[in-house]
């Protein structure tokens, strides 16, 4: 694999574990697309450095567990933020 490669895997997997953020934010910070991001650091790099490998583990169970509540979150708000304008619009 190129030097490239691993560099930006490992990059990957710090800025992942430093900033406790997903791979979508992932994948935006590193300019590259969430199935990459998500290959390289479930499987790419596991045989890289294992202990980085479990730290980021940890996370990716984290967010998957999580994700379903930051969704209905996000819709809460969505219609939130609608019916104002319809309240604001119909004065």
């Amino acid at each position: 694999m190129r030097n490239d490669t691993y560099a930006r895997i490992i990059n990957e997997a710090k800025f992942i574990i430093l900033n406790c953020s997903t791979v979508r934010e992932t994948a935006k910070a590193f300019g590259v697309s969430k199935s990459t991001v998500h290959k390289d650091l479930s499987e790419k790099l596991f045989f890289y450095d294992r202990s980085l490998y479990k730290q980021v583990r940890y996370l990716l169970d984290i967010n998957l567990q999580e994700r379903h509540l930051r969704g209905g979150e996000a819709t809460k708000q969505k219609y939130k933020k609608k019916k104002l304008f319809n309240v604001i619009g119909s004065d």
